[in-house]
């Protein structure tokens, strides 16, 4: 356990790829990190199946993925809090953290991994045939389904992304989107309405995503209009409305964006000296867990120098 009535060099709060590569790299600096692991330890992989474009791994299970690389920080002396970060004050220094078991922990810096969560529908069969079929990442799972029937939920330009990227694989693809028209950038929707192989049913929500066998096998949507029910076949569903940066414990401390996503300059830096953000909840472009756990290697590397220059 953490000695809580000392001051750490560095605590990462997170434990995605974004924060267990820093730790991993903090660790070897000799900075004795400790990862607060968070509500959802592993981050957004440890809920996928398999993933097909880590390097050095031609398949694993995201949950496998996300215990190879905590042994592997622990392996070089992190320390681990399976707790979630109830309060945090960066207003002095040193920076003060509170745990959700009463633990008041002190730290010279902090890096802020912690990512961010798939905007969900909450409807009859999401979490029921979540990872079987039902996914928020197209770049991950797509070639799963090759020559397979595909919904797309969403109009904006990370739904059209997915759409393009799923006709390597497919040109079976339908897109619901709620509204009259599709909300993506110019550009984005011209691309996916050049494409026969992609349908679009607009002013239509879905209302339950169905499945047998513990597997996917359509969504049930409803015209909004008319209020008529129909069932569409598909092999796969894929969310994309957006992610939700899962920043709002640091609002009012840190510099946002108008979606939540924290500031950075200097690819790490938060509006704070000291404070250094990796991995989603600082990326709206690419959100990819090898990008994430790049930015983890920067904030660990940006940290080791912020604390060899306070310390000189």
């Amino acid at each position: 356990m953490p000695n809580t009535s000392i001051t750490h060099d560095l605590i990462i709060i997170g434990s995605g790829p974004a924060g267990l590569t820093a730790a991993i790299y903090a660790a070897r600096a000799k900075l004795k990190p400790i990862v607060i692991s968070g509500p959802n330890p592993g981050g957004q992989l440890v809920s996928t199946t398999y993933i097909e474009n880590w390097p050095g791994e031609q398949s694993i299970l995201g949950a496998d993925l996300m215990l190879k690389m905590r042994e592997h920080a622990a392996h070089f002396g992190t320390n681990f809090i399976d707790q979630s970060v109830v309060k945090a004050d960066f207003s002095q220094k040193p920076f003060k953290i509170w745990t959700s078991d009463n633990q008041e922990l002190l730290a010279n810096s902090v890096i802020i991994a912690t990512g961010a969560n798939p905007k969900l529908l909450n409807c009859p069969g999401e979490q029921t045939y979540w990872s079987k079929g039902v996914s928020t990442c197209a770049v991950c799972d797509g070639a799963l389904y090759s020559e397979k029937q595909i919904v797309i939920i969403g109009g904006g330009d990370t739904a059209m992304e997915e759409a393009l990227f799923l006709t390597r694989f497919n040109n079976k693809i339908t897109i619901i989107q709620i509204g009259d028209k599709l909300t993506a950038s110019q550009i984005m929707q011209e691309r996916v309405l050049s494409k026969p192989e992609i349908k679009i049913i607009y002013e239509s929500a879905v209302q339950a995503i169905l499945g047998k066998q513990e597997h996917v096998t359509g969504v049930q949507i409803k015209n909004l209009k008319t209020g008529l029910l129909q069932e569409l076949p598909a092999d796969a569903v894929f969310l994309a409305i957006g992610l939700k940066p899962m920043s709002d414990l640091f609002a009012g401390q840190l510099a946002l964006d108008n979606y939540g996503h924290i500031l950075v300059t200097n690819q790490t830096n938060s509006s704070i000296p000291g404070i250094f953000i990796a991995g989603d909840v600082c990326d709206s472009k690419y959100r990819q867990a090898i990008t994430a756990a790049g930015f983890g290697c920067m904030a660990a590397l940006d940290a080791e120098r912020y604390l060899t220059n306070q310390n000189n």
